[in-house]
Formats: C-alpha cells, sequence, structure tokens
C-alpha cells in the first residue's frame, strides 16, 4: 500500500520529501505574494508561474526559486534587480518597503539634527520599465510620512536628481534608475543631503554607515497594508528645474579663455534620458554642431540597438562610430542611459582609425583641462600651495596624481565608487576609470556626463584650433609625466565563492614579481591604511613601477584586476617605441596575474 496516493492515503502513507516540502513552500509564499501584489500585471505573472511550477516546469520552479530566495539587500547601491515578482526582484512591494523604511531614517535623522524641521526629499526617475511608477509611490509614500516632497516633472538623468538635491535643499533624493544594466533591471539609487548627513556627503550617494541604518529601517517595516501612500500633496517640479540645471552647466563653459568652438560633435544617449539635456547644454555652451545618433536619440526601455547599454561593451558605440563617419566628425560622445558617465571616441592620427579612449586617458585630459582653467582664473602663479585637491579611485590611473602635484594642487585616493570621490574635502576635481567624472562637484556632487561632456568638448576644440587632436593633447602629458599605459581583466564567476577562493589563493601564495619585475610593495587593502578604510582588495607595486589591484567586484558576480604600467619618454620620438614596450609589459603582466590566480 506504500505507493497509493488516493484520498486519506497520500498524507500520511507517503512521506513527504524536502524538496517536496521546499516546492509547498515556495507555491505558497508565491500565491501569497501574488495575492498582495498591488502590480495586476507581476501578479498575473507569478500566478501562471506558479501554475506551471505545479505542474512541473522546471525553468518555472527555477525562475520561482530565485525571485523568492531570499531579500533583495539594501546597500551603499541602493537597490538594483531585474524586475519581476518576490522579495529578490524589484516591484511595486519592495520599493513600497524601501520608500517607507527610507522615510523612517529621513525623519529620524533631520529630528535628531534639526528638531521640529520638516524633512525635506526628491525624487526622480529614468524611462526603464517601472521607473515612473516607482518614483510616484515613492513620493506618496514620503508625503504619508510627513516629509515635503518634490518629484522630477520627468523623465531626467541621474545628475540632474543630484543637482537638485542641492538646489533644493533636501535632506533626501532617490532616483529610480538601473544607469547602464541591461533592459530587464531596475534599481533605487539613494542620496542624502542637508540635516541627514555631514557636510562632505549632502548630495552625495550614501555610504556606510548609512546603508546599514537605511536597512534596519526597511527590515523594520511592517506588513503591506501597513504602509501609508498619500493620495496626493507632493509637488511635481516645473520643468524649469531642468532649465537651471542646463544653465548652470552650460555656465562651465569659458570661451573668454578657452574661445574655440568649431568642433563637429557625434552624440548617443544610447536609448537613455540623457539626450535632449546633452544637446541643449551643448549648444547653449556654444556647440552648435551636435548630430544625435538617430537610431539611439529617444529613449527606448528595451536598448534595441545594444546587446548591452553600456559604452564599455564592445559594439556599444558602433552606430556612434559609423555616425561620426559619415558626418567626418571630431569626436563622438557617448552618455549611458541615465547620463552619469560619459564616453569620449576620436580618430587616432597613427591608425586613421577611430577609437573610444580609457577612462584613464579622458580622466587625464580633464584633469590637465581642469587645471589650465584654474590657472586662467588665477592669472599668474600665487605663493604658497593652491587651494583645493584632485582625486579619483584608488585602481584608476596614477597620472593623475602627478598633473594636480606638478600643478601644486593636493591629490587624494579613494576607495572604488563616486559616493567616496564626492566627499574628498575641497575637491576640485574626480574621476574614476569606469568612465565616471565630476568636473564640478559644486553643483553636482557626483559623477556626471553632461558637464564632462561641456569640459571635453572645450578641451576638443582647444586641440582643434591649435591644429591638433585629443591624442597629441595626452601624448604632451606623457612628455612630462611619463607614457600611463593602463588594462584590465575581468573574469566572470558562476559561484561566488570562487572570488573567496582565488583571493586566498594570493593572500596565501602571492606572487613575486609581475611582468619580469620583483614585487616591492604588497598590501593587502582589508587592513585599512590611515589613508584608505578597509576594503577586500590587493595592490603591488614592483620595481619598474609597475602596479596591479585585484579586488571582487563590489555590483557582479566578477574578479576584476586593474594594471598599469609607467614608462619614461624623453620626446616625441621615442613615443610609438615607448607604446610597444608599454603593451608588451603589460601581456606580460596580464600572463602573471593570470598564472598567479590559477586560471
Amino acid at each position: 500500500m506504500s505507493g497509493r496516493t488516493g484520498p486519506g492515503f497520500g498524507a500520511s502513507l507517503v512521506p513527504m520529501t524536502s524538496s517536496d516540502a521546499a516546492l509547498t513552500q515556495l507555491l505558497s509564499d508565491a500565491r501569497a505574494w501574488a495575492a498582495q501584489d498591488p502590480d495586476p500585471a507581476t501578479a498575473a505573472a507569478l500566478t501562471e508561474l506558479v501554475r506551471l511550477a505545479d505542474e512541473g516546469a522546471a525553468g518555472a520552479r527555477q525562475e520561482l526559486a530565485d525571485s523568492f530566495s531570499g531579500t533583495l539587500q539594501f546597500g551603499t547601491a541602493g537597490l538594483r534587480a531585474a524586475l519581476g515578482a518576490g522579495p529578490n526582484r524589484m516591484n511595486r512591494i519592495v520599493v513600497r518597503r524601501a520608500a517607507a523604511g527610507l522615510a523612517a531614517f529621513l525623519g529620524s535623522a533631520v529630528e535628531q539634527a534639526a528638531p521640529g524641521t520638516r524633512p525635506r526629499a526628491v525624487v526622480g526617475y529614468d524611462a526603464r520599465y517601472n521607473s515612473d511608477i516607482f518614483a510616484e509611490e515613492t513620493a506618496a509614500i514620503f508625503t504619508a510620512a510627513g516629509i515635503e516632497t518634490f518629484l522630477m516633472p520627468a523623465a531626467l538623468p541621474t545628475p540632474l536628481l543630484a543637482y537638485a538635491v542641492r538646489a533644493l535643499d533636501c535632506d533626501g533624493g532617490v532616483m529610480v534608475t538601473a544607469s547602464h544594466n541591461p533592459p530587464q533591471d531596475n534599481g533605487y539609487k539613494v542620496y542624502l543631503g542637508r540635516h541627514a548627513v555631514e557636510e562632505s556627503g549632502r548630495g552625495a550617494q550614501i555610504v556606510a554607515p548609512y546603508d546599514a541604518l537605511i536597512a534596519a529601517e526597511i527590515d523594520a517595516v511592517g506588513t503591506l497594508d501597513s504602509i501609508t501612500l498619500a493620495a496626493d500633496g507632493w509637488t511635481v517640479l516645473d520643468p524649469s528645474i531642468a532649465a537651471d540645471y542646463e544653465a548652470a552647466v552650460a555656465a562651465l563653459a569659458v570661451p573668454e579663455r578657452f574661445p574655440a568652438r568649431e568642433l563637429k560633435i557625434v552624440l548617443t544617449p544610447m536609448h537613455g534620458v540623457g539626450g535632449e539635456t546633452a544637446v541643449a547644454v551643448l549648444k547653449a555652451a556654444g556647440f552648435a554642431d551636435v548630430t544625435l545618433v538617430a537610431e539611439q536619440a529617444e529613449p527606448d526601455p528595451d536598448f534595441p540597438t545594444v546587446n548591452f547599454p553600456n559604452p564599455e561593451e564592445p559594439g556599444a558605440l558602433d552606430l556612434a562610430l559609423e555616425t561620426a563617419a559619415r558626418v567626418d566628425a571630431d569626436i563622438v560622445i557617448a552618455n549611458d542611459p541615465d547620463a552619469d558617465r560619459a564616453a569620449v571616441a576620436a580618430k587616432d592620427p597613427d591608425t586613421g582609425a577611430w577609437r573610444m579612449l580609457r577612462g584613464d586617458e579622458v580622466g587625464a585630459l580633464l584633469g590637465a583641462h581642469v587645471v589650465a582653467r584654474l590657472a586662467a582664473d588665477d592669472g599668474a602663479a600665487t605663493s604658497g600651495a593652491p587651494a583645493g585637491v584632485f582625486a579619483n579611485s584608488i585602481v584608476s590611473s596614477r597620472l593623475l596624481a602627478r598633473i594636480a602635484a606638478a600643478a601644486g594642487y593636493a591629490h587624494e585616493e579613494t576607495l572604488t565608487g563616486f559616493k567616496w570621490i564626492a566627499r574628498v574635502p575641497g575637491l576640485l576635481y574626480g574621476y574614476e576609470e569606469a568612465l565616471g567624472y565630476c568636473v564640478a562637484p559644486t553643483l553636482v556632487r557626483d559623477k556626471d556626463g553632461i558637464s564632462a561632456a561641456v569640459l571635453i568638448a572645450e578641451l576638443a576644440a582647444a586641440a582643434k584650433a591649435e591644429g591638433k587632436t585629443i591624442f597629441d593633447t595626452l601624448d604632451e602629458l606623457y612628455l612630462v609625466h611619463g607614457l600611463h599605459a593602463s588594462d584590465q581583466l575581468s573574469i566572470r564567476v558562476a559561484d561566488l565563492g570562487l572570488l573567496d577562493a582565488m583571493m586566498n589563493r594570493l593572500r596565501v601564495s602571492p606572487p613575486d614579481s609581475f611582468g619580469g619585475s620583483a614585487v616591492e610593495t604588497a598590501a593587502d587593502l582589508a587592513e585599512g591604511s590611515e589613508q584608505l578604510p578597509p576594503t577586500d582588495g590587493l595592490l603591488y607595486l614592483t620595481k619598474d613601477r609597475s602596479r596591479v589591484i585585484i579586488r571582487p567586484s563590489g555590483t557582479e558576480p566578477k574578479l576584476k584586476c586593474y594594471l598599469e604600467v609607467i614608462r619614461a619618454v624623453e620626446s616625441a620620438a621615442e613615443l610609438p617605441q615607448a607604446r610597444l614596450e608599454a603593451r608588451a609589459a603589460l601581456d606580460a603582466v596580464l600572463a602573471d596575474v593570470r598564472e598567479a590566480l590559477g586560471l
């Protein structure tokens, strides 16, 4: 009788296995979620998934397991995940809980810092699926919690939200965006300001311990029906907020000192929300010859012309480069979909081919241009060290430090992420190699691909007026400071445990040389230092000044290796050979990194 499963027999005579019990619980959790889901689309999709899983469909069971395997964790990057039902996806339930927790944090923080003051917050959104819904429900929850709330008037770039946090004197800001993630993703990026954070962090993304404090408030939120949404009461901002940002950024241009404006620009917003704003700003700054990549000009959450909406990805700039060749452009500028990053491409005079510049190359060009602008402001050199600081992340090139030092400015290295760079006291300019640049920290305390575009255009036009290219300008920097050449190795893993295994391998058996040059300094970044908080990573410096940094990615299942070599050059005639030597050195270092990791 052990095989009988008819009424009255199955439950008592056929033991339920642990996998059966797990599936039963999973289906129960999913049905309960669907019953309370305020979004009819995700509720219907989840109900269908439950039906398929109950009928034995393996794919449906795996998708349910992924969606309900845990709770999406709130961290310094806020929230970011695929859209869909369940606690491990981005959806209206997860966003409502996040908004309620953030509202509680803002209320408490402002009450402690300025008793009796009503908190203020601003909410922005991009054009991804559900971004506008997530933003409006956040505004409704903030308003119900007693927060004076402003909602952006349309889908607008992330830098505009960061600008609004400071311009409107807000205690908090939320940007609903997944930046350059795939189309199926969305995210929830949090900024703090005014009374909620110390001065250096006002208008910047959150860092520890604020992430943990906000996460604790989210965890403390009660049932979904306990979260109140106001029917109205928030302020939809006038479109003039965008006009104010555009005017402020366009005013960064200084035509009286850098008058050249003859520059043919091809611009792509990569199906994101930056196109209209970027064109308006460039034209207001005097750059009238801007051609938008027609196929990518309008916001489209499907990002149909690219495999991955990230300017760094192979093929992402193909349409922009085709357009540049057709109109005989001088330069290509590409923003990612939320326009906080900027990529640059130009025709390399050595090869005649268009190529995208590395983030470190653009970072150095902008750094030198900022120095030139400051020198023009100051007129003649003054006695003593000039005020202000240049900064870049530890994995970015060391060239900016040399440029700053030569001009008499201080320089700081930070952990990766603009949430750290933006907090450097006295910051004049900061960048990270992943195409992020902050050229106007008093306006936007974050990376900003639109303000960066203005200064990129300005320096490129200045070079063109002198009969040069931006590559010539780079070579001039190398002649003064040495040729700095960089490369990266990214290792994607399916099992996160492999990241720990590779890092442990390096710690147990540290390499003694890279590229034939002996390691002179080996630092475990997890131990921290006077300059940097602890972070999981290893740094090696060799006798010939080569640098290797290896660290797990903070946002993806990857191990990332950053390499840089430096070669001294005495004259322009030496540059071609120095480039060949630097490439050979990078290849040798790459081979040794692979060996050290056991690849």
